[in-house]
């Protein structure tokens, strides 16, 4: 791909707005200005291109700031049925071409991304129109004789293929997580169930994936329809078996698109009316609605956003002159592009083969991911084996380490795959310290049902490092209990303990049976993984916290230095400071020089001067032993004289605690799932590896014990390598106060 020099940009919004366009939109606009280039905002898309004048604005540095934690788009975005005419897009290119735009950043969904693309095809022959209108000149037409597009899709729905995750799916599911959370606590009281609609037009994302997090007793989504006929009675007998189970109330979660195996539409009033009828129960319903797109991004979609807005800059500038329009979002946690009209045409056939009966297909274009979720929540919520005799295999499940949110999803997981298949769970408590006395307790389908939403670590954990006499008391624990196979999930002291085990096999031969440790730190440090569990939970604590730290800061000049945790690892400082805008981020990859604290300095003073009110530092806990965060303060507060006063916020351990993200549950789940399938395969064969399982890649895999000291820093405990080190150059772009500086 050659260079091609580019001076404008222009950057709108359209469609339904999603959390996460406005820090899409500040990327665009910040990185355009770093090299140079001017750019545009173009207030209520299509519309205000239709419209001109003050409908395109210049933006300038100051234009976005402090609108990363707003929902919404600041832009705005309209229906124009002027654009749906040749008549309107004229009328749009002929005001492009006058503010000499025609390089645009579209941020929308796939009706808004068509519209684009129709415009560019027509872009030259509208020139050409308007030429022989007289309305542009042979120069402005000979200046602009192509419109180049970058699509970025804006929708909760996330139901774009060529992407993962579109800007506002993460927080919507978010949003309905919460909402669901909160209404389960009243229906257990009241015994009741409860029926809960969420949006997604013919795609079951966000049905299906808030059914996994808040364990849905039943969910029903446009590509995997109910496969009977008798499916109403189906469903009404297996709520009705799981509060025979135990079970105070009942949930089923409804997308808005769905409809039976013949096409006809599912909806939350007839779900109501079955469950009247065959059950006798009065069920509530409730439609999520318009909540789900409202509010703060969350952390997901503000630094993801932020890097595809980067990304298509940069795009820009890369790419030749009669570049097709392309798609730039996520896959496999890295940025990659994709043909725009390609994604759009294959994200419309999955309607069309919804409609021709051939779901098969429709689910496998969601995804491999999409596939997976469906067949996981099927095993742990759906099955009809939960009072299966188990005969099987004994399988230990246990915490080590600190705590981290999602454990309990993990464990829980773990227990119904395992009972599912007909083995035996034992559960220890407190971690190790448990192993070595013998704390084991066969866990049961219901004892871990109301563990979706629970923080901390029910089973308990420490971070207890067995000493030399204790192994032999685990091994011999491990022999009365018959334990065939072991699922440790926890961090660093867990991962060290296993891999004592795995070394004095030849001392203890019961540790001679598969082994398989499973990231959950919230400080996202361990190795094989590019996510842990807990780190999403963590991270979205940290920039909670930080909004509510800036709107105290209003009207008085002030910084402030807010320490996170990480131990040696960089990730949630680097993170929360792509999600919040901070002007500086110190992690221990880099430590910290005095002459970066003098640059600082002089940094934040520059944006005094320049009329901010407000500076913010993000510093991880073990940045360096001899600066530490109240060193920087006092630095900070001393040089900054009667131009502004320092604050710190060491954010301590509210960053471990709370409920777990969708996003940690999600992980949790998958890899609770996986790892005991792997034991048990593993089990049965007289197999005896120990592995670490982790997602690398956007996929699951399991990397041995032995191999760990290639990859990882034992003195700093961290990764050799880390994928979220490289958006340190995009962080350097927005940490500067202006472009040039």
């Amino acid at each position: 791909m050659t260079s091609h020099n580019i001076n404008c940009i222009g950057v709108l919004t359209s469609g339904g707005d999603s959390q996460g366009m406005n820090a899409a939109v500040r990327a665009v606009v910040r990185t355009a200005l770093n090299f140079g280039i001017e750019v545009y905002g173009i207030y209520q898309g299509y519309h205000g291109m239709f419209l001109g004048g003050d409908y395109i604005k210049k933006m300038e540095w100051d234009s976005v700031s402090g609108i990363l934690h707003k929902g919404g788009t600041i832009i705005g975005t309209a229906r124009s049925q002027e654009f749906r005419e040749r008549e309107g897009r004229l009328k749009a290119a002929k005001n492009l071409v006058e503010k000499k735009i025609d390089n645009l950043v579209v941020i929308g969904g796939d009706g808004s991304l068509t519209g684009a693309n129709i415009f560019k095809e027509e872009w030259p022959d509208l020139l050409k129109e308007l030429k022989e209108k007289g309305e542009l000149s042979d120069q402005q037409v000979k200046d602009h004789p192509r419109l180049k597009i970058i699509g970025l899709v804006g929708s909760i729905d996330n139901d774009m293929i060529g992407t993962d995750w579109t800007i506002g799916t993460n927080s919507a599911l978010k949003r309905i997580v919460d909402a669901i959370d909160i209404i389960e606590s009243t229906a257990a009281s009241h015994q009741r169930t409860f029926i809960v609609e969420v949006m997604g037009r013919n795609c079951g994302y966000l049905a299906l994936l808030s059914a996994l997090s808040t364990g849905a007793d039943y969910v029903l989504i446009p590509e995997s329809p109910p496969q009977s006929d008798n499916w109403e009675q189906e469903m009404c007998d297996s709520l009705k078996a799981s509060r025979e189970a135990g079970k105070k109330e009942s949930l089923v979660v409804i997308s808005e698109g769905a409809k039976d195996r013949k096409g006809n539409p599912i909806t939350s009033n007839y779900i109501k009316d079955v469950l009247k009828e065959k059950n006798g129960e009065e069920a509530r319903v409730t439609i999520l609605g318009h909540i789900q797109r409202g509010g703060p991004p969350t952390a997901y979609d503000r630094y993801m956003s932020t890097m595809v807005g980067y990304e298509a800059v940069k795009y820009l500038m890369k790419s030749k002159k009669d570049e097709r329009s392309v798609l730039i979002g996520m896959k496999k946690n890295k940025v990659k592009t994709a043909p725009l009209m390609e994604s759009v045409k294959l994200t419309r056939s999955v309607a069309e083969l919804e409609k021709k009966g051939d779901f098969k297909k429709a689910v496998k274009l969601r995804g491999t991911t999409f596939q997976e979720t469906l067949e996981i929540y099927k095993s742990i919520q759906q099955s009809l084996s939960k009072n299966k005799k188990r005969n099987g295999l004994n399988i230990l499940v246990m915490n080590a380490s600190g705590p981290a949110p999602g454990m309990n999803m993990a464990v829980r997981a773990a227990v119904r795959y395992g009972i599912d298949k007909g083995h035996s769970v034992f559960g220890v408590k407190n971690g190790f310290e448990g192993l070595i006395k013998g704390n084991l307790t066969e866990m049961e389908w219901m004892e871990v049902e109301a563990w979706t939403s629970l923080g901390g670590s029910a089973l308990g954990t420490n971070r207890r490092t067995p000493a030399h006499q204790d192994f032999y008391l685990m091994s011999k624990n491990l022999e009365n209990f018959h334990i065939d196979a072991i699922l440790m999930i926890g961090g660093t002291t867990g991962y060290k303990t296993i891999y004592e085990m795995f070394q004095k096999r030849r001392d203890y031969p019961k540790f001679n049976i598969p082994m398989v440790c499973l990231p959950a730190s919230i400080s996202n440090n361990l190795p094989g993984t590019s996510v842990s569990i807990g780190a999403d939970t963590a991270l979205n604590n940290i920039i909670d916290a930080v909004d509510k730290i800036k709107e105290s800061a209003i009207a008085q000049n002030r910084t402030f230095v807010v320490e996170v945790m990480g131990k040696e690892c960089g990730y949630l400082a680097m993170m929360s400071g792509l999600a919040t805008g901070a002007e500086r981020v110190y992690i221990p990859e880099d430590g910290i020089a005095l002459k970066d604290l003098k640059r600082d300095v002089d940094l934040l003073t520059d944006m005094f001067l320049s009329g901010k009110s407000l500076g913010l530092v993000i510093k991880n806990e073990s940045a360096n032993e001899t600066y530490t965060t109240q060193f920087v303060s006092a630095l900070y507060e001393v040089e900054g004289g009667d131009l502004f006063d320092v604050r710190q916020a060491i954010l301590g351990h509210l960053q471990q605690g709370g409920s777990p993200t969708p996003f940690d549950r999600i992980i949790a789940t998958t890899l609770g799932t996986k790892a005991t399938e792997f034991l048990i395969r593993k089990a049965k064969q007289k197999e005896n590896d120990c592995v670490a399982i982790g997602i690398e890649g956007g996929y699951v895999s399991f990397m041995d014990l032995v191999d760990i000291p290639k990859i990882y820093d034992m003195e700093h405990m961290r990764p050799k390598e880390q994928w979220w080190y490289k958006l340190k150059n995009i962080a350097g772009i927005f940490e500067k106060n202006s472009p040039g500086k």
